[in-house]
């Protein structure tokens, strides 16, 4: 990394307490049995959809989703869930929560999905190469995802993921290289 200040500029304890306050959030939505899902990524993937940051390493993901919410069957009755990810070399990790659509009704199905997390990463990081800006832009970003899964048997399934994290340049800031992980999780029904 070595690129500009401190890249822990911010500390984690925020990052726990989204996640501790999104779990409590999750005892709002009506008694059902939901899933725990965990699940290990490539971090900082070049794709199409973000810029070079200078970081890397692997993520572990650990997650808890609910069943669907029947109240929103407007839009699909989706998921509520909340998510903490990890970052094994010290680089951006994050925790939030969001709502997923499980679509398909055989043994494999898409999850979509779109959330919102609060990072650690830090507030400002220049590329000392080309003099660029590689911070994410803002403490809060979007967190959408999507995942191709197969059911293992009745109370495991495992998916193959594609996380996005980035601000989308709506929280006041024109910087937004955006991080993408890709990897493998798995799902187990309680």
């Amino acid at each position: 990394m070595g690129c500009g200040p401190s890249s822990r500029s911010f500390p984690l304890r925020p990052i726990i307490a989204v996640f501790a306050a999104t779990a409590l959030a999750g005892w709002a939505v009506p008694a059902a049995a939901g899933e725990v899902f965990t699940g290990a990524y490539v971090h900082a993937v070049d794709t199409p959809f973000t810029l070079y940051t200078g970081e890397g390493g692997a993520d572990f993901e650990l997650g808890y989703r609910f069943d669907p919410v029947e109240g929103l069957g407007a839009i699909g009755k989706p998921s509520p869930y909340f998510v903490g990810s990890v970052n094994t070399a010290g680089d951006t990790s994050f925790a939030g929560a969001g709502l997923s659509w499980k679509l398909g009704k055989g043994p494999v199905y898409v999850r979509p999905g779109i959330g919102l997390v609060v990072h650690d990463g830090p507030s400002l990081r220049i590329d000392p190469a080309t003099g660029r800006h590689t911070e994410l832009g803002s403490r809060v970003l979007f967190e959408p995802e999507i995942a191709v899964g197969t059911h293992v048997s009745e109370r495991l399934s495992i998916e193959a993921s594609w996380v996005h994290v980035s601000h989308a340049r709506l929280f006041n800031s024109q910087q937004n290289p955006g991080i993408d992980m890709m990897g493998m999780r798995l799902n187990w029904r309680l």
